[in-house]
């Protein structure tokens, strides 16, 4: 569909244009504002559980590998800042099959943050007495009223995205900075008021998992889960002022600001535990250890008879989940709305109120939030299946900006990542190394998910609920049922799979990995979509939606 072809058309019975109205900061802040959320509360627990004290490693393991991502995306973001860009860009690269499906592994991801948010709010107020009945002490499940606490938290921040991203990014940006400054306080108080060094060794050692133990804390634990949110800033680039230059800016930014905090947390908060409060182990459950902590930092601050911190840090635990969990419904309703204008998804999901909003995706963002505290209604088993997810949509930056690099050398780019033909293929790889370490109980259940979304995008493709042209382009797509089922074996024979003897081990599997991983992303090279195809796509729809141009329906 051509700029002129709908420029003959009737008028639309719906808007579907946005609005560019974010700057510097308000994009930057809905990164900063997504990576600064639960995980900051709970992240340094599970990493002291999972890994010891080296889960310091962890940390900054994860965040080296989150970093090499958030570069990928800085390029392709400054280059086409089209609204829900993470779930577009293999569109462009590998036409209508790899667009569907990394398309709905983005809006699976953003959609099903939310209710993570919401989880841990509700964990964390346990404080209260008024919310003791909410969350089952032993099971960490919610009860039938922490159900209905959940429905009503995710109806707000819903109801709250409905006002406009003018309005929405100023709010997210006061909460952010609030969200910011908390950290920055508790690890201020805490190394002053407490340095417990013995802690490095205590109980079963520095490093009682070994290294095992550090790459299981890096996915299982929440650290990967904590960094995620930097491409928000890509998800909004189709309401930015002045997308080039700004989205590279805040991309990067966000993620150096977030490794400096969360690797400081984990410090302090393993030189702030006292004795009385670590177990023979340190994944003890033993009562009394940190490890049964439903309020970690707080409860720590209470230990050190900082009680005024450990109030600040409660509420903090309202106000910081529910920024993070306000701006991704604000991204999945602008994945799905960037999914259609593709024409994979009903054209209802561009559809736009007065303010500019996606309203129906925001209002199938609200059911899938709901639907999510069903079968993963605790925050550790949702942050597994969310961090598989979060990874599959990654791999497809990676892949896209080596067939941009191969296929378009000469495009603009704002930002230029430097060896890109090295970083390239790293970023795909570790993508894959984060969906090993996520291991079979989260992997299996991402692939249910993943079934029913090729089932949805069937429904809408099959009663042209869309009526947009699609190209499925099979053979540019040849290469992902070859990666997401041979990923599926990897994960099930390693050592992070469910048998009793894997035929691969730590290191082992490590190398699989990356082997199969740099043969998937050459054979992904050689059979994507020619410069010519990508121009004509960009044409029709990356350069409308970035002059703002009105794209009416039929």
């Amino acid at each position: 569909m051509s700029v002129h072809a709908s420029e003959s058309r009737p008028p639309a019975r719906h808007t579907t244009s946005l609005k560019r109205e974010i700057g510097l900061v308000g994009l930057t802040w809905a990164s900063m504002g997504s990576i600064i959320g639960s995980g900051w509360l709970f992240g340094a627990q599970k990493g002291l559980i999972a890994a010891g004290p080296a889960a310091i490693v962890s940390w900054l393991i994860g965040g080296v590998m989150i970093m090499v991502l958030a570069l990928v995306h800085a390029e392709l973001g400054g280059m086409y800042p089209v609204s829900g860009g993470t779930a577009r860009f293999p569109h462009y690269a590998f036409g209508g099959v790899a667009g569907a499906s990394f398309g709905w592994f983005s809006w699976l991801q953003a959609a099903t943050v939310a209710p993570i948010e919401v989880s841990a709010m509700i964990t964390y107020g346990q404080h209260y007495s008024f919310a003791n009945g909410w969350l089952n002490p032993k099971t960490s499940v919610l009860t039938t009223s922490g159900l209905i606490v959940a429905v009503v938290l995710m109806a707000l921040l819903t109801a709250i995205n409905f006002l406009g991203i003018k309005r929405l990014a100023a709010t997210n940006s006061a909460a952010t900075w609030w969200k910011i400054a908390i950290p920055l306080l508790t690890i201020l108080v805490l190394a002053i008021a407490t340095t417990h060094t013995s802690n490095f060794h205590a109980a079963n050692g520095f490093n009682p998992g070994g290294f095992h133990g550090i790459l299981a804390a890096v996915s299982t634990s929440g650290i990967i889960f904590s960094y995620l949110g930097f491409e928000q800033a890509d998800q909004l680039a189709g309401e930015a002022k002045n997308p080039r230059r700004d989205l590279p800016i805040a991309i990067i930014g966000s993620i150096v600001l977030g490794m400096i905090i969360y690797i400081a947390l984990q410090v302090v908060f393993l030189l702030a535990l006292p004795g009385g409060a670590i177990g023979s182990t340190w994944d003890s459950t033993a009562a009394h250890t940190f490890a049964t902590f439903t309020g970690p930092f707080a409860e720590i601050a209470t230990l050190a008879s900082i009680g005024w911190l450990a109030s600040v840090i409660y509420a903090d635990a309202i106000i910081s989940p529910a920024g993070t969990g306000l701006i991704y419904t604000t991204g999945s309703s602008r994945v799905s709305y960037g999914l259609s204008r593709n024409g994979y998804v009903p054209t209802a999901f561009e559809w736009t109120n007065k303010n500019g909003v996606p309203w129906v995706g925001l209002i199938a963002a609200f059911v899938t939030g709901c639907i999510c505290f069903l079968p993963f209604p605790s925050w550790q088993s949702l942050v597994g299946l969310i961090t598989s997810a979060s990874v599959l949509m990654y791999a497809g930056a990676p892949l896209s900006l080596g067939v941009f690099r191969k296929r378009l050398p000469d495009a603009e780019r704002p930002y230029r990542l430097p060896m890109a033909s090295v970083l390239s293929p790293l970023a795909f790889i570790v993508s894959g190394l984060i969906i090993l370490w996520s291991g079979w109980e989260t992997d299996w259940k991402l692939g249910v998910a993943i079934l029913i979304g090729y089932l949805i995008l069937a429904v809408s493709r099959g009663f042209h609920l869309n009526d947009k042209p699609t190209h499925l382009n099979w053979r540019a797509a040849s290469w992902l049922p070859v990666y997401l089922v041979g990923m599926g074996i990897i994960v099930y024979i390693s050592n992070f799979g469910p048998l009793s003897s894997p035929a691969l081990g730590d290191i082992s599997g490590i190398l699989v990995v990356a082997v199969f991983s740099l043969v998937i992303y050459f054979w992904a090279m050689a059979v994507a979509l020619s410069g010519d195809e990508i121009e004509e796509m960009v044409n029709e729809v990356v350069l409308p939606e970035e002059e703002g141009l009105q794209m009416p329906l039929g």
